[in-house]
């Protein structure tokens, strides 16, 4: 409704801005970043000095992953209207995604100080903090967590970070709104990132590992596919491939690829159960270290298997507990434990390999590869 409402005024209008504006927040509302690029970059050629306009263009340069661009918009912006909370949180949330914690924390300060009511604004800050290493980031969760009516989705959040800081007992997972923006906004760089920045090579030994327990070819399922760079490897094993993830900017990054017959947007342990017996090879590279508990999701991939089958799999590696919530927001995993749960799952040990999963701040991550045959 709205949107025909803003396209009337444009057939007035064709110079409105407002309208245009207009139109790309709702482009970007249902998904539709191309759309919302091009309109929001017409709104600001027609008014180079609205800071509205200028703080929805940075918002939406985000959310495509644009993130120095997003980063000079936001700034245009507060410029011109320097009490923004929305672009001053925007601005902090782009900084900690490229790298710069240490920074976001004053515009994210400021926008706690501007709406201390929005949650948000503390969750986000309190990332910055404990990226940093600075004291007040359990402060500024529970802070968050302090704000009545506090959508329960947010509240998860800001429970993992009290969990991760050692404030409060760890959750048997990540919650599942923090992996999906998490990867939402990392899609666009996950690859240069991951095989540049941070040496990633957990699938391409995954699959060769795979290859070495005697796999050949069949049904496969990329579970956590994210943009596709953990199918490649699996491609030639599989008569069909098909790509699971939460993340729809990833799967949209995936599907240019080419090599699935299907993507499927959806949490696994929703997904795998109405799969049964469906696949020969379930394989998940750097997936599990997003879960805690890994019994359901370990019984979950045995039933997506057909008898035979094989499920392949990487943890980051841990000891003295079964599992354990990393700095890194992760989960790490005592491998013993692993094959215990594994067996209770229905899946004997065919290979195991202790490996370097990739760098973190300069320093390996160690890690353990796994494949085992379903009963």
């Amino acid at each position: 409704m709205a949107e025909r409402l803003y396209r009337r005024v444009l057939k007035l209008r064709p110079q409105d801005a407002n309208a245009l504006n207009l139109l790309g927040v709702a482009a970007r509302q249902r998904g539709d970043i191309a759309t919302a690029l091009s309109l929001s970059a017409e709104a600001v050629a027609r008014n180079p000095g609205s800071p509205v306009f200028l703080a929805n263009r940075g918002g939406t340069l985000a959310e495509a992953g644009r993130l120095e661009e997003a980063a000079q918009a936001l700034r245009a912006a507060l410029a011109i209207r320097p009490a923004d909370p929305m672009a001053l949180r925007n601005l902090g949330q782009v900084l900690c995604a490229l790298g710069d914690a240490a920074a976001a924390i004053e515009p994210l300060r400021r926008a706690t100080t501007l709406a201390p009511a929005t949650p948000e604004p503390w969750i986000a800050l309190a990332h910055a903090l404990r990226e940093v290493g600075q004291d007040g980031a359990a402060e500024a969760a529970r802070r968050a967590l302090a704000i009545p009516g506090l959508d329960p989705s947010l509240a998860d959040q800001a429970r993992f970070l009290l969990a991760a800081l050692g404030a409060e007992a760890a959750p048997d997972r990540a919650p599942a709104a923090y992996v999906r923006d998490l990867f939402d906004l990392y899609a666009p760089r996950f690859d240069e990132d991951l095989q540049g920045r941070l040496g990633y090579r957990t699938p391409a030994l995954l699959a060769a590992l795979v290859a070495r327990a005697g796999f050949a070819t069949g049904r496969v399922l990329d579970l956590g596919c994210g943009t596709g760079l953990s199918g490649l490897p699996l491609k030639p094993m599989a008569t069909r491939l098909e790509g699971l993830d939460l993340s729809p900017r990833m799967l949209a990054e995936a599907a240019k690829r080419g090599i699935y017959d299907a993507l499927h947007e959806a949490d696994l342990l929703a997904w795998l159960p109405t799969r049964r017996g469906g696949f020969d090879l379930v394989a998940a590279a750097d997936v599990l270290n997003y879960l805690g508990d890994l019994a359901p999701a370990l019984t979950a991939i045995a039933a997506a298997l057909r008898p035979g089958g094989l499920a392949a799999f990487s943890i980051e590696k841990g000891a003295d507990a079964p599992y354990a919530l990393g700095n890194g927001l992760r989960y790490r995993h005592d491998p013993a434990h692993v094959e215990a749960l594994a067996r209770a799952g229905g899946l004997t040990l065919l290979a195991r390999e202790e490996t370097a999963l990739r760098e973190e701040k300069g320093v390996p991550v160690a890690g353990v590869l796994f494949v085992l045959r379903r009963v």
